[in-house]
């Protein structure tokens, strides 16, 4: 690990001023940059320590009616919380599906949405990769690339965001408040935050210098059963192979209305208006589901080791929104 220096902020303005600086990154729970450092993936020059600050708060929000969720909030205590568990299920099924316990106890919420991808070509400094080294190539594109990206990537980067919580919120139609080093505030709708790779992958998010998040804000809970389900290589303490978070309201026979975001297959949790305007008014039947999975990835595009989770996302679905709907 490369010599660094470290501040503990005392309050957002001055964090986020500290960490406008180039070379600058904040730092909360730190299992993920930690882990970077190590490896000198990452190298800080400056250490912005936010842990303390007045972020760690889950509050009802009688303006938006649902819950503003501190970006410091660990990931044990949003999903062991009471009203996430009954109003939000699909987000605390989602965080308790990710990690271990004891990285859950210290990852916070701000973290979570920004963590950095597990492809292994990132991770291997030996091997080309534009996210770490811009222009240097990406090794995953004629590598082994069984855990990368199937929708929405480019030639420059077929990463996958890891995330599994994001996904749920993302099904959950999030908000993202963040604070700007002048002090302006911004809300950023949660599946505008990530950057699609293009010939920049190493750029990730819509978030300048120094910009920190805030909170996250929940809107009222939808209508309809939520159910969040992770298909991995074994049963804990792996990342998805395929996600998908559902949002299902049955009226009847038919699907009144349904959300759909898949993990694990693009650079951030993937919300299909394809699948939702397919399942719009259809029939509750396995037939129906298998039509939406269809819709959702008719775009998909394999790359050798990962062409699997094209048909594994599709079948994913299906299994989710039978549970969802009672099939």
């Amino acid at each position: 690990m490369k010599p660094f220096r470290y501040e503990r902020a005392n309050g957002v303005a001055a964090a986020c001023a500290a960490a406008a600086a180039p070379g600058a990154r904040f730092i909360a729970g730190g299992t993920n940059l930690i882990d970077l450092m190590k490896l000198q993936i990452e190298t800080p020059e400056l250490l912005v320590d936010i842990g303390l600050l007045p972020l760690a708060d889950i509050i009802e929000s009688t303006a938006e009616g649902g819950l503003r969720i501190g970006a410091g909030v660990t990931n044990s205590g949003l999903a062991a919380d009471m009203r996430v568990r009954r109003l939000y299920p699909l987000l605390s099924q989602a965080i308790l599906a990710g990690a271990s316990t004891q990285l859950r106890n210290k990852a916070t919420t701000g973290g979570n949405l920004l963590q950095r991808t597990r492809c292994p070509y990132f991770y291997d400094t030996t091997k080309p990769c534009n996210k770490r080294a811009p222009g240097s190539g990406c090794a995953a594109l004629h590598g082994i690339n069984r855990m990368n990206a199937v929708m929405g990537v480019s030639d420059d980067c077929i990463a996958a965001h890891p995330s599994d919580m994001a996904v749920a919120m993302t099904a959950l139609d999030a908000r993202l408040e963040t604070v700007a080093p002048d002090g302006a505030i911004r809300a950023i709708p949660i599946d505008a935050l990530y950057r699609a790779p293009g010939n920049t992958p190493h750029i990730e998010t819509v978030l300048a210098p120094g910009e920190l998040i805030r909170s996250v804000l929940l809107p009222p809970p939808p209508q309809g059963r939520q159910v969040y389900r992770k298909v991995r290589d074994r049963a804990s303490f792996a990342f998805a192979l395929v996600s998908v978070a559902v949002v299902a309201e049955r009226e009847g026979d038919r699907v009144r209305a349904a959300r759909v975001a898949f993990g694990s297959l693009s650079y951030k949790p993937w919300r299909s208006a394809e699948a939702e305007a397919s399942l719009e008014g259809a029939s509750a039947t396995r037939t129906s589901f298998d039509a939406a999975g269809i819709a959702a990835l008719k775009n998909a595009r394999g790359y050798g080791h990962n062409d699997f989770k094209i048909p594994l996302a599709r079948r994913t679905l299906r299994a989710t929104l039978a549970d969802a709907v009672g099939v």
